[in-house]
């Protein structure tokens, strides 16, 4: 696991994202059209975005598999 973890919240786009890790990567699709996560070019994860997260409720929790290299 990390030392640090940064987590940033854009309210205005409704973006949060979450970096385990800082370096050169790419985001790539998830089974959830919300989540995007971030890779390095071995396919390690540095992180991770979520798109909309304020419409997800109690009701109809977030869902998300990460791949882990």
């Amino acid at each position: 696991m990390a030392d640090t973890v940064k987590v940033w919240y854009d309210a205005e786009a409704d973006y949060l994202e979450v970096v385990f890790r800082d370096g050169p990567g790419y985001m790539t699709e998830t089974e959830n059209d919300a989540v995007m996560e971030r890779v390095d070019t071995d396919g390690h994860i540095l992180g991770f975005g979520i798109l909309g997260v304020s419409k997800f409720s109690k009701e109809k929790p977030l869902e998300a598999i990460l791949r882990a290299v």
